[in-house]
């Protein structure tokens, strides 16, 4: 009986020796054989910081097949620009981060709840994800009707406050211009004065030039 008791423990003893030995530390340093440098990755979105960053899907009309066609889900974004202060959406794939949308969004531009669905919401832009300008129509739905209303809000704020920075710039330049035509309004009439000063001048030093003319006649 004893001996079979014990077999165990010397089968345990032997494994924790060879266990030991393996977990040995020899000193030997082994040099990885890939050895991965750390590459700075950007995004274009350095220069811009988020005004709203929601979880969303999206989709585009396709005019062709007359179906919409999804673009992809992920994160939807206001960026503004630091120099600029000009806003763009932005949105990318969760696990890609492939661009499925890149437009400004500018005056005049609007969004309006998706026909029959309080969680979508569509709008008309001028897209630049593929690398081009294309005009396209978006939807894009939300998980809660609360961040479907909390993007119409901010996208509407941001294409009114555009409209105003427009026409803010354009009584400016119509301001700019009227003050040119006064100027040169006035300068035109002070040619005519000055043409006749030149005149008035002109005769008085030919009136000069033939007195001096008639003394030498006269002196000869």
């Amino acid at each position: 009986m004893a001996s079979i008791s014990n077999e165990p423990e010397r089968e345990h003893r032997d494994e924790e020796e060879t266990g030991a030995n393996e977990d040995e530390d020899t000193g030997a340093q082994v040099a990885p054989i890939v050895r991965l440098e750390e590459v700075a990755v950007t995004t274009g979105e350095e220069d811009e910081d988020t005004i709203l960053d929601l979880k969303s899907k999206l989709y585009r009309f396709d005019k062709d097949g007359g179906q919409w066609k999804e673009r992809g889900a992920g994160t939807v974004k206001f960026l503004k620009h630091r120099v600029s202060g000009k806003i763009r959406l932005v949105m990318r794939q969760s696990k890609t981060l492939k661009i499925c949308a890149n437009h400004l969004v500018g005056s005049g531009m609007s969004v309006q709840e998706h026909a029959g669905n309080d969680k979508s919401c569509v709008w008309h832009a001028r897209d630049f994800s593929d690398g081009e300008l294309k005009d396209e129509l978006f939807c894009i739905r939300f998980a809660s009707v609360e961040n479907c209303k909390a993007f119409m809000q901010k996208f509407k704020e941001v294409a009114e406050s555009e409209e105003e920075k427009e026409e803010s710039k354009d009584a400016s330049d119509t301001a700019s211009l009227l003050e040119k035509l006064t100027v040169e309004e006035k300068k035109t009439e002070e040619k005519p004065a000055e043409k006749a000063e030149e005149k008035e001048e002109n005769k008085k030093s030919e009136a000069v030039d033939e007195k001096k003319t008639e003394e030498s006649v006269t002196s000869t």
